[in-house]
């Protein structure tokens, strides 16, 4: 069993966020990285289980970046993981991306691939389903629960108002969210033998970008907030009528 799981590198949701180059470029200047949570959290630490079950399931991560992007995979190698594989590219076409990773995928003959259900800066939700198509494998998202036995895995994923549960045979791309794992801290022993495992440069295949950023822009800055005494109701309906549009 070969497991690869797609690690993101993402703004910490603290950052502030700000553009550049008459906002075309996010600005990187005091931003602090992290992994891209919905990959880490429930992705890689669900592929840790899975290997912690059978120690025979090799484990690899990969991600797409350059080479500010290694403290990231090095701290997702620290969680576990065998050894990583970044691909030295810079791209926020999902397409270009998944392409990266169907490649690496296809040289490593994967039986299972995990990604996030989303990064959380541009929230596309995208590259596992793309990853899928250009693989030829069938493609479960949204999964909360994941079990495997032998050359079949179930898998539980929301839908509108309850629980799907599919049977599907490996190999298989699988999005993770919440549900699917318990956040993991890396310990002082996994810091130490990260320093140490592989972590290999691949250079990017040939391929077109399909999307190009024009500009970004921020949400317009919040109203102040306008008190209504608690006996003027009529000044608080013609509010909610006349500027607010709610009623």
């Amino acid at each position: 069993m070969k497991i690869l799981v797609c690690i993101s590198k993402t703004p910490d949701t603290t950052s502030k966020i700000a553009f550049k180059d008459g906002n075309t470029k996010f600005d990187e200047a005091g931003v602090q990285w992290i992994i891209n949570p919905y990959d880490e959290w429930y992705a890689l630490v669900r592929a840790l289980e899975l290997k912690e079950k059978d120690t025979s399931v090799v484990l690899h991560l990969v991600t797409v970046g350059l080479a500010d992007a290694d403290p990231i995979i090095r701290k997702a190698l620290a969680l576990g993981g065998d050894e990583a594989i970044r691909v030295n590219a810079d791209s926020s076409d999902s397409y270009y991306i998944a392409a990266q990773i169907a490649d690496i995928a296809k040289q490593g003959g994967y039986d299972l691939i995990f990604t996030g259900k989303e990064t959380i800066d541009y929230n596309g939700s995208s590259v596992g389903a793309i990853v899928s198509e250009i693989l030829d494998m069938p493609y479960v998202s949204l999964a909360t629960k994941f079990e495997w036995n032998g050359t079949t895995a179930t898998i539980h994923r929301e839908i509108e108002g309850g629980e799907e549960v599919d049977e599907v045979s490996l190999p298989v791309v699988v999005s993770c969210q919440k549900g699917m794992a318990e956040q993991r801290i890396p310990n002082m022993r996994g810091i130490m033998a990260a320093r140490t495992k592989p972590l290999k440069v691949a250079e990017p295949v040939a391929v077109d970008a399909l999307t190009t950023v024009v500009n970004y822009e921020l949400p317009p800055a919040k109203a102040g907030v306008k008190l209504v005494a608690a006996d003027n109701v009529a000044e608080l309906v013609r509010l909610l009528h006349e500027e607010a549009k709610a009623i």
